[in-house]
């Protein structure tokens, strides 16, 4: 079996496409350390700083002293604890739901919740960039699974109209796409669900807390908050915490907490990962200004990589993926990134397809202009060493 294994990574090296782990050597935020080194953070998704915000950390600290480190079972033993309850209402509450149904994870969320929303015989659609937890649950499902061009409503009505018409169909993709960093039509999506008697399920993963006037998310966004009765997100990007969660009718989160099996057999969050993402929602909704900083640092960067010559993907978002097409080349780019003194690793296959890796820049409310022109000036550099520019 050693064997076996050497031979695959040498295979993952010879294609540029063995990862490694990059540990730092303090919190995350817009400088880190790594290896005794400070450098600029731009691939974190902790968009607006709330993983260090003093009230997170301290509510944090409470539940752990309150309540230990860990919550001992799942929730349908004795898992469920008063920071776990605080958070489904708060969070029912921030998306205008009737309830929420918190998971340890958004891939956990994404496999539990999929295959009870459709089944064998059934049919899904998906976009075609969709993330790896989404086309995970749709195999789970074993209903028969097909994928759309991304973004393409034209192609998922052409797939809808073949369909057999009274066959169950579930509609898949992300609000704000993660990868790329745009946003998915969900207006036309929603349209197309209703006039095909389909269901629609969103990922807004990387929507919630920065998109929409109130940082509802990409639903909000779009005004669909009564046309889309239940999806998904996670509580480990703008919210600064961990785990995932998801809202809908309280007949909906009653099936799937007795249904979801990646809910049931799987211990509960620790209660004071439950507490942090509470008193990160009440910050969300208390200082908006965090997401006018966001968006002014996002417009700031985008115009300087542009202005640059680079090639972007076309982001509407804090994700900033500038695309080098090749994965050695993009590792080679993210090298000299690092040398200058920016951490902004290289997405390769198969997060993203073959011929589109990138460098997947991220920004947050915490960077200051000093650090985005010094990353800037780092991007020129890597970019004229590599050939880019």
């Amino acid at each position: 079996m050693t064997d076996q294994f050497r031979a695959s990574l040498q295979q993952l090296t010879d294609q540029s496409l063995r990862r490694s782990l990059f540990p730092l050597e303090s919190a995350t935020g817009p400088i880190v350390n790594h290896a005794g080194r400070a450098v600029i953070l731009l691939s974190s998704n902790d968009y607006l700083g709330l993983s260090t915000h003093p009230q997170v950390i301290q509510a944090a600290i409470e539940a752990t002293e309150r309540y230990g480190t860990g919550s001992g079972a799942s929730r349908l033993v004795s898992g469920t604890l008063p920071p776990h309850a605080a958070l489904e209402n708060a969070l029912a509450t921030f998306k205008g739901a009737d309830a929420s149904l918190v998971f340890g994870a958004g891939y956990l969320a994404n496999i539990g919740v999929i295959p009870n929303l459709i089944g064998r015989g059934d049919l899904i659609f998906a976009d075609r960039l969709c993330h790896a937890s989404l086309i995970d649950g749709c195999r789970l499902s074993q209903a028969d699974f097909r994928r759309f061009r991304h973004g393409d409503c034209a192609h998922l009505e052409v797939l809808l109209r073949r369909r057999v018409s009274n066959r169950r169909t579930l509609i898949i993709t992300e609000g704000l796409f993660s990868m790329d960093g745009d946003v998915a039509p969900l207006a036309d999506l929603v349209e197309l669900a209703e006039r095909y008697d389909a269901m629609l399920y969103v990922d807004d993963a990387h929507g919630t807390g920065i998109m929409g006037a109130t940082g509802r998310g990409t639903i909000e966004q779009f005004g669909l908050e009564r046309r889309i009765p239940f999806h998904m997100g996670t509580l480990s990007k703008a919210l600064g915490s961990y785990g995932a969660y998801v809202v809908g009718s309280n007949e909906f989160v009653q099936y799937l907490l007795n249904r979801a099996r990646s809910f049931i057999f799987t211990t509960a969050l620790p209660p004071a990962i439950a507490a942090a993402a509470a008193a990160a929602i009440t910050i969300i909704e208390r200082e908006s200004e965090r997401r006018d900083r966001l968006w002014a640092n996002r417009q700031y960067l985008f115009d300087g990589l542009k202005n640059q010559g680079f090639r972007l993907t076309p982001t509407v978002s804090p994700i900033l993926p500038v695309l080098i097409g090749d994965a050695a080349q993009a590792s080679v780019f993210a090298d000299r990134l690092l040398a200058h003194g920016v951490y902004a690793p290289a997405i390769r296959p198969p997060t993203v397809p073959d011929g589109t890796s990138r460098i997947r820049f991220t920004v947050t409310a915490a960077h200051t202009t000093d650090q985005l022109d010094e990353a800037l000036q780092a991007v020129m550099l890597a970019g004229r060493e590599t050939g880019l520019l």
